[in-house]
């Protein structure tokens, strides 16, 4: 099989433009999923959803973009990579601009729902379009360290930036500040991207297209309905239906020489390696980022823009590593700096659990966070290198899938852990969030209360912490065990 049908190699200059263009557009679709943190507290007060409705808001983007990535994907790799992605940058925009008519909870998350669609056509749009823009791997190895510092760097600055449109405009600023950056978007990625696609991607499989969704939409919504309500009828349906789905997919991917995703890839140690650093690390600051903006809000009282700066060193951490991840990994290996930024976060998780909860020990713990996940930028890297460039669509849905399943694991699971014990130390009857529970204690001027769910909620945050940190550990653990040892990034194929 061919590697891939692109246009002429493009110039150098092009091609780094082009990069530019793609890491931009990922920047703004993760600063966007962590600017909705910050907005929350806002977007509850004005439009008082429920705590169902609430982590819905939450959760729905992340349930469409990973039951949708596959398919996308490989749809991408017939249709056309370039044109999946200006697609998608069409949607972004106009379901951000949708949110002018929005005046309900239901609204809200039917425009984070169509953003989950643009998302999915976004993010392994990108990354497979790198993979075969960049036929240098020298050259590959710095493109993706550079995407995967995007992605690093706008979870740390999407609350800066929510921050600053939260003080001066209403909630729907936070996304209707998309909307100018996709036109932009569009323009310059018709001019500067290349098309390019799987010449020969075989038939297409209509059956695996429809299990992929059913299966990953199943599965995300059963880890997210049984970590609220426990193992319940509903909970035992979708995840029966997910088991069935998935393996029924998997036999199908395994069975047929043009699979819609090749699982095969999982054969190599690098790209599982690489993937389970995606997935772990998703599902530990996924969980962090949304109580710790709530934390900062609604227990220390900052406003929206003071959390964001307060957020800042998270950034600082992985604005000083992530250059370095390249030339670190040429000097010491790949496989130590994987295992070693996992445990640089794992130690900024820690933090919070053993040091007292303050904004000191916050701040040692963001900086160590995002100091470890500027090491991870080379996890794309790593990832690509272990995937033939004509596999560049099932590698890029992969690490997307990771990050988005992982995400949502980590507000469903670590999340409802966190939600778990505020509910065990507040008393019987309190409204299950915080903010609405420091309304009615505000309404009812009960004081006691309103001191007991902060007290609760940071003990929440504690907990979820210390489960981070074991889980940072134990992805160290696997990802030195699956990362070959001699691995080279600039001399992968």
């Amino acid at each position: 099989m061919t590697s891939t049908v692109t246009a002429p190699p493009t110039p150098p200059g092009r091609r780094w433009a082009g990069l530019g263009v793609l890491s931009a557009s990922l920047l703004l679709v993760v600063m966007d999923m962590t600017i909705l943190n910050v907005a929350l507290p806002e977007i509850s007060a004005e439009l008082r959803p429920g705590s169902v409705e609430l982590l819905w808001m939450v959760d729905v983007y992340s349930l469409v973009v990973a039951g949708l990535l596959v398919t996308v994907s490989a749809l991408g790799d017939r249709w056309g990579r370039r044109k999946t992605l200006l697609t998608g940058f069409a949607l972004f925009g106009l379901a951000s601009a949708a949110v002018v008519v929005a005046d309900s909870a239901a609204d809200v998350i039917a425009i984070r729902a169509l953003l989950g669609i643009g998302g999915a056509m976004i993010m392994p749009s990108t990354l497979s379009m790198i993979r075969t823009l960049f036929t240098d791997a020298r050259e590959r190895a710095t493109a993706l360290g550079v995407w995967a510092a995007m992605a690093s760097l706008g979870g740390a600055l999407g609350p800066i930036i929510g921050g600053l449109l939260l003080e001066n405009f209403s909630w729907h600023a936070a996304f209707l500040v998309n909307v100018p950056v996709m036109v932009v978007a569009v323009v310059a990625g018709l001019i500067l991207l290349p098309e390019s696609r799987n010449p020969n991607p075989g038939r297409w499989d209509a059956a695996g297209a429809v299990l992929s969704v059913a299966g990953m939409t199943a599965l995300a919504y059963a880890i997210k309905h049984g970590a609220e309500e426990g193992l319940d009828a509903r909970t035992a349906v979708t995840a029966t239906v997910a088991v069935v789905a998935l393996a029924w997919f998997t036999r199908r991917c395994l069975r047929r020489k043009d699979p819609l995703l090749d699982l095969r890839l999982f054969r190599n140690g690098a790209f599982t390696s690489g993937t389970i650093a995606a997935l772990t690390t998703s599902i530990a600051m996924a969980a962090l980022a949304l109580l710790l903006a709530q934390w900062m809000q609604l227990v220390q009282g900052y406003s929206p823009l003071e959390t964001g700066v307060r957020l800042l060193p998270m950034a600082v951490g992985a604005g000083v590593c992530s250059p370095l991840a390249p030339a670190l990994a040429a000097r010491i290996g790949a496989r130590a700096v994987l295992s070693g930024g996992l445990l640089v976060s794992g130690a900024g998780f820690a933090a919070m659990y053993v040091l007292p909860l303050g904004y000191a020990s916050v701040a040692v713990a963001l900086l160590l966070v995002g100091a470890g996940m500027g090491a991870l930028a080379i996890a794309s890297a790593v990832i690509m290198s272990g995937s033939p460039a004509d596999k560049a669509g099932s590698a890029a849905a992969i690490e997307e899938t990771s990050y988005e399943v992982g995400g949502t694991l980590g507000v469903a699971v670590l999340g409802s852990v966190a939600a778990a014990l505020y509910r065990s130390r507040v008393p019987a009857g309190t409204p299950e969030s915080l903010g609405t529970a420091l309304e009615a204690a505000a309404a009812a001027r009960d004081a006691a209360l309103a001191l007991q769910a902060q007290q609760a909620f940071s003990d929440s945050l504690v907990l979820t912490s210390g489960c981070g940190a074991v889980l940072m550990v134990i992805a160290a653990a696997l990802v030195w065990w699956r990362t070959p040892a001699g691995l080279d990034l600039t001399a992968a194929h």
